[in-house]
């Protein structure tokens, strides 16, 4: 099967709903005119990243019934066009999650919850979010599919698990700021992000597609560069850096099988030997996380 995947790198208006509702939108019909079959959008893009005290403003659940979600599952109802969109979700109890859905048919398919805010340096996650407790793939048309949030995919555990879950298509989204200086004509946090992805498509033989927020927000400049790679670790498409872009890219799933006859890794893992070796690691601080 070949698929039609397109990032939507935006650059979204800080707590504005409506707006970036209007930005998704336009880039569906855009990508609809274009043949996409799977369009994502970045890291909660339709809130903006900075949010802090806005968090409990602009919370939803999502789902039919919800003045924002209502129109972006109308754009799925054909059929045609898969979406992934990035929002904070509340829950019952009153919990805020970072969030991506993927949307499909008109329906909800699946909602993953960032499991690790970062904290640190220019982070503050930890003070206005909960983290989430599951990495789980999940089928859709176009096969089995996992989707990680920002950094969560700094984690090597995080894929591995995706992976043995039987997820072939991997989608990431970040609200990604430039830190660092390289020694070439790039920031040092867009030269990592870039090496890793690659690595996990090549080392886990499965398509890595990573979709990156642009703009400037609280002092902060999103880089964007979104990219997909095969699973050989070959980039496929890659958009520009600092501006709005719809980048597009032709996923083969033939691909994968092919990868994975030439480099039988997932055949071979142990995973047996793997959760046995964990247990006895983790056994001494049983306490811990």
């Amino acid at each position: 099967m070949k698929i039609n995947l397109g990032l939507a790198q935006i650059a979204p208006r800080l707590g504005d709903l409506q707006a970036n509702l209007d930005k998704h939108l336009d880039y569906i019909d855009r990508a609809r005119a274009a043949g996409v079959d799977l369009l994502c959008f970045p890291e909660l893009s339709l809130t903006g990243y900075s949010l802090q005290d806005l968090t409990y403003t602009v919370a939803m659940h999502p789902g039919p019934g919800n003045p924002v979600f209502d129109p972006l599952l109308d754009a799925t109802r054909s059929g045609d066009l898969d979406l992934v969109v990035g929002f904070v979700d509340r829950d019952a109890r009153g919990r805020f999650f970072i969030a991506s859905a993927y949307l499909a048919a008109g329906a909800v398919t699946h909602i993953h919850h960032k499991v690790y805010l970062p904290t640190y340096t220019l982070f503050d996650e930890g003070r206005y979010f909960a983290w989430g407790d599951d990495v789980r793939a999940f089928d859709t048309r176009f096969g089995r599919v996992g989707m990680l949030i920002c950094e969560d995919f700094w984690h090597l555990s995080t894929p591995y698990v995706l992976w043995l879950d039987g997820a072939d298509i991997m989608l990431f989204h970040s609200a990604s700021p430039g830190r660092g200086l390289d020694s070439g004509d790039r920031l040092s946090s867009v030269r990592w992000v870039e090496m890793i992805n690659k690595a996990y498509a090549g080392a886990l033989t499965s398509v890595i597609a990573h979709c990156n927020r642009v703009g400037f927000e609280d002092g902060l400049a999103f880089w964007g560069g979104s990219f997909a790679f095969n699973p050989d670790g070959e980039l496929i498409a890659q958009g520009p850096y600092y501006e709005e872009a719809l980048v597009l890219a032709t996923v083969d799933t033939n691909d994968i099988h092919r990868a994975r006859y030439r480099l039988p890794l997932l055949r071979d893992e142990r995973t047996r030997l793997t959760m046995r070796e964990l247990e006895r690691i983790h056994a001494p601080n049983a306490a811990g996380e």
